[in-house]
């Protein structure tokens, strides 16, 4: 494993548009939020193209990424938004350069993609977290936060919602392993490739934004009949954003689909975690291990005070009250 530098006040961050283009006012407006925090940035040049929906060619977005990991001046880089596009971009990539030149590499949507390729490549540490674009309608302080906390943090973090969020729990369980996951559909479209995902005794965690519960059924199966899921420890799923209907019912709820597929698997599950394209997106450290905790108490109060974690979300349901938490016991950044 290699660790990235921590972030801290004043270090420079290179901000890259990897697939999509970022509206010029919205990259404005966000990037200020980080200026305005004491961090320095630098808009690589991908921030300044546009080819049709891209943030320029492919070998354009590939160049601003390589150049961001050999750029001395460079302590972070992260990116402006997603879209589509990583999968023309990885190839060009130079893979011994970011392995030479560890740094901070954050985002998430089609920058799953990237993110797991870089980390299955170079071993190096990289961040599920919120874009540029995350910040364009409104500053939500519990993801800056989150992300603050893990990026300048060298110690152990917990990962916790906010209160208003409740994540819920489908299977308790208490498991560790190393933590790998994103995008449910960039992950299904590695499927076949050499940037496909390793899934062996890891916590996989699954997101996804707009998509009909037909078309998720299918990729939870494709992953199950493709074998990503058997020897997984745990299975986290994050907030199934704007997912919709047919005009025929399909006749599952989102969790019932989960259990469908998932369900004869003895691990802990829990759906609607802050992490994806909805207004709540904690950061996540690939590849980094982690205890993961899903646990239903009847009642909150017994909880034993001894555990070294703080609640991802405790559910103002009828009992059994609901506590699971998440959190890295090895710490993400180096010092």
């Amino acid at each position: 494993m290699v660790k990235p530098k921590k972030l801290k006040p004043g270090s420079k961050i290179g901000i890259v548009s990897p697939s999509y283009w970022l509206d010029k006012d919205d990259l404005e407006k966000s990037a200020k939020y980080f200026s305005d925090a004491g961090y320095r940035l630098k808009l690589g040049r991908s921030n300044h193209i546009q080819y049709g929906p891209f943030a320029g060619t492919a070998q354009e977005r590939a160049d601003d990424i390589n150049e961001m990991f050999s750029n001395p001046e460079i302590d972070a880089i992260f990116c402006a938004r997603g879209g589509y596009g990583a999968n023309k971009v990885l190839p060009l990539l130079d893979y011994e350069n970011i392995r030479s030149n560890p740094k901070i590499f954050l985002g998430y949507s089609d920058i799953t993609a990237y993110l797991t390729s870089i980390t299955q490549k170079t071993d190096l540490v990289t961040f599920h977290g919120p874009m540029l674009y995350s910040f364009r309608k409104e500053f939500v302080q519990y993801n800056y936060d989150s992300m603050v906390n893990m990026l300048e943090s060298s110690s152990k973090v917990t990962i916790s919602a906010p209160e208003d969020f409740s994540p819920r729990i489908l299977r308790p369980g208490i498991c560790k392993g190393k933590i790998w996951g994103g995008n449910l559909t960039l992950i299904t479209n590695r499927l076949g490739s050499s940037d496909a995902l390793k899934t062996d005794d890891v916590i996989l965690f699954l997101e996804d934004v707009d998509e009909y519960l037909y078309s998720f059924e299918r990729m939870l199966v494709h992953l199950h009949n493709a074998g990503v899921l058997k020897k997984i420890n745990g299975l986290i799923i994050g907030e199934l954003h704007e997912f919709k209907d047919q005009d025929i019912p399909f006749g599952k709820s989102t969790d019932e689909i989960i259990m469908n597929v998932c369900g004869h698997l003895d691990i802990p599950i829990i759906t609607n975690f802050p992490c994806g394209h909805g207004k709540y997106q904690c950061t996540i450290p690939i590849s980094v291990h982690i205890a993961f905790v899903a646990v239903s108490f009847f009642g909150f109060n017994s909880c034993n005070s001894s555990i070294a974690f703080n609640p991802i979300g405790v559910a103002a349901l009828p009992s059994p009250n609901i506590f699971a938490a998440i959190f890295s016991t090895m710490d993400p950044i180096a010092g």
